[in-house]
């Protein structure tokens, strides 16, 4: 036992020192490449560093400080990525158990789900106001991840499990609550995962039209406008930052609830 948690231990402490080491190469190839190309829109990471604390200590130019920036993104990733987990996890569960609710929709959802959600933006401008357009492009975003990930995994639920259960008389209620459910939980966090990285990749847009002047996507396309990149590049940072947090605790979640898998990754 404890040769295992030895390498285990080994394991973990690679891993940790081969991500510094990728960490560390990506920042000699951003500052060699800056000190190659020389552009002002391109900044170095000397530039960059500074441009986040100056953020840190002052605001930014309307004064609003970074955690002001990060806390109002973190409330509407979680509002749309939430409202996407409420509604796609069980409407996935619906069409994966009975195929004839996604059969008789899919000329539906399927067209839906390949419109990019900023090309909803002149729509949301018109028909919404204030949170709900944050919510509702993150929303769009996030839901049809978890909800494909949800309706496709049902159906490669074991069927030996399922016989199993059969044959000592377990009706489908039965079946479904303590065979089918706990089988797919993995992959419909897998699901929440990919649903959360869309999400973020959307904030940018949905703080575009929002309206208001707090967000890091607005920061983002704030300082972008004034060809302060080093800015732009310090909110680019911390969205990447935050997923990778965000990612990180789902994936503890899954690997304590999951024991029993041989692996979680990715």
């Amino acid at each position: 036992m404890s040769t295992m948690k030895n390498i285990i231990t080994s394991n973990k402490i690679l891993k940790a020192l081969l991500n510094m080491l990728a960490i560390g190469v990506f920042i000699g190839l951003w500052q060699l490449t800056a000190t190659i190309i020389k552009s002002p829109f391109f900044p170095d990471v000397k530039k960059v560093t500074a441009a986040f604390i100056d953020l840190v200590n002052h605001g930014d130019l309307e004064g609003y400080s970074l955690l002001t920036h990060i806390e109002a993104s973190l409330i509407r990733i979680g509002a749309g990525f939430g409202l996407a987990c409420l509604i796609g996890i069980p409407l996935g569960l619906l069409m994966g158990l009975f195929p004839a609710v996604y059969d008789g929709s899919r000329a539906v959802i399927e067209p839906i789900r390949y419109i990019p959600p900023i090309a909803w933006i002149p729509l949301i401008i018109v028909l919404l106001r204030g949170f709900s357009r944050y919510v509702f492009i993150i929303w769009l975003g996030a839901f049809f991840p978890i909800l494909i990930n949800t309706l496709t995994s049902i159906p490669r639920v074991t069927p030996v499990h399922i016989n199993v259960a059969r044959v000592h008389g377990a009706d489908r209620g039965y079946t479904i609550r303590h065979i089918v459910i706990p089988s797919v939980l993995p992959e419909i966090l897998a699901g929440m995962r990919v649903g959360l990285g869309v999400g973020w990749m959307c904030i940018v847009a949905a703080e575009m039209i929002g309206g208001e002047m707090v967000g890091l996507g607005y920061l983002i396309l704030k300082y972008a406008d004034m060809y302060r990149m080093e800015y732009t590049i310090v909110g680019m940072v911390l969205i990447g930052i935050i997923g990778l947090i965000m990612n990180e605790v789902l994936l503890q979640i899954e690997k304590r609830l999951f024991k029993w898998r041989w692996e979680v990754v990715v």
